[in-house]
């Protein structure tokens, strides 16, 4: 497993290493051990899937408060998606800007958004599966979002969407 860190402070893709053989190949996915490693912190408390029927399916910004401020770990294990992480941490280095990934399931990646980022997503093919590792339960009283197209950060999404939830577009723009 190699993890990369990028711009946003403790955003990372992680390069999953699989070992193969005739019967196809085995990999970690997660190591507790390989993120304290790498100055991580993260322990899983709930493994989520989402699928998305139709390419141009976007999911986020989301994100939840403290004290459930949830950190992501996203492979994408059918399909191929887009995921951006967006750092709206005021005392980080990084906040307000955003890091992405592409993801598919021939790359072996992985992408980590950490605790006090909103993620989004857009999928760019069709039949899009996405595995998520989470780590904070689920708080509906706690649960924020941000509209994808905000003004104030400028995210370049690779494509224009074809489907949101209205719960999606109702997010309203960030707050400074």
């Amino acid at each position: 497993m190699n993890i990369q860190r990028l711009k946003i402070e403790d955003a990372a893709i992680v390069d999953i290493s699989p070992v193969t053989d005739g019967r196809g190949f085995f990999a970690r996915s997660y190591c507790r051990q390989d993120f304290a490693d790498a100055n991580l912190a993260f322990d899983v408390v709930q493994t989520n899937i989402s699928f998305s029927k139709q390419r141009g399916t976007l999911r986020g910004l989301h994100y939840q408060l403290e004290p459930k401020s949830e950190a992501k770990l996203v492979r994408c294990t059918r399909g191929k998606s887009w995921h951006v992480a967006l750092d709206i941490r005021r005392e980080s280095p990084s906040f307000g800007i955003w890091c992405a990934a592409e993801l598919d399931p021939e790359s072996h990646r992985a992408f980590f958004s950490p605790a006090g980022c909103a993620h989004g997503m857009i999928t760019l093919a069709d039949d899009t599966e996405v595995n998520y590792l989470v780590g904070a339960f689920y708080d509906p009283q706690l649960e924020r979002g941000i509209r994808w197209n905000d003004p104030l950060f400028e995210i370049n999404w690779p494509m224009e969407p074809a489907v949101i939830s209205q719960r999606d577009l109702a997010h309203p723009d960030f707050k400074l």
